[in-house]
């Protein structure tokens, strides 16, 4: 088994740069590959395409979750087939929102599709996250407009991780590590 720490955002580089790990990994034969994952978010587009990618993998993909998993990154930290949170950790969930420059103009036709993306990556987001925890698209939903964070213990309940534990790499064991600022 080897070991990737990756910790940054989740953006096209640096879910590119994971993808391209895990495929070289994959092709040399990798059959488990454990990642030890801290990531405040990033682009939802990104992010979905790398948990897809993830769980297409024919390796056993297993995540802990060793400082925060927020927003966008819970649904990378969900490909998982095991998934783990060291005791402080956290998870947080909060709705998709878009960034404007200060002197933005908008008028009917751009709000609308700014109001459509949001709906259509929210709706990806509950549906990936009801799928792999016990959570309801309802309560994912909820969780969004109320900017939850989830304890480890809370994670466990609603079946976002399977167990809470610290990480251990054993001695000898191979780690690659990505660090993104």
């Amino acid at each position: 088994m080897i070991y990737i720490n990756f910790s940054g955002g989740i953006n096209t580089k640096t879910s590119q740069t994971l993808m391209n790990c895990l495929a070289d990994l994959t092709n040399k034969g990798e059959k488990e590959i454990y990642i030890l994952l801290s990531s405040p978010g990033g682009q939802v587009n990104d992010g979905v395409t790398l948990y897809n990618y993830i769980k297409s993998l024919p390796a056993k993909i297993i995540i802990h979750n060793i400082g925060i998993v927020d927003s966008v990154s819970n649904v990378v930290f969900l490909a998982g087939a095991e998934r783990y949170a060291v005791p402080h950790s956290s998870f947080l969930f909060h709705g998709v929102g878009f960034t404007i420059s200060e002197r933005t103009r908008f008028e009917e036709k751009q709000l609308n599709e700014k109001i459509t993306i949001i709906e259509r990556d929210q709706k990806i987001l509950s549906q990936i996250i009801a799928e792999r925890t016990k959570l309801t698209e309802e309560e994912t939903r909820k969780m969004f407009l109320e900017a939850q964070t989830k304890t480890p213990e809370e994670a466990k309940t609603n079946g976002i991780i399977h167990e809470i534990r610290e990480a251990k790499i054993p001695h000898g064991a191979k780690v690659v590590s990505f660090v993104f600022s």
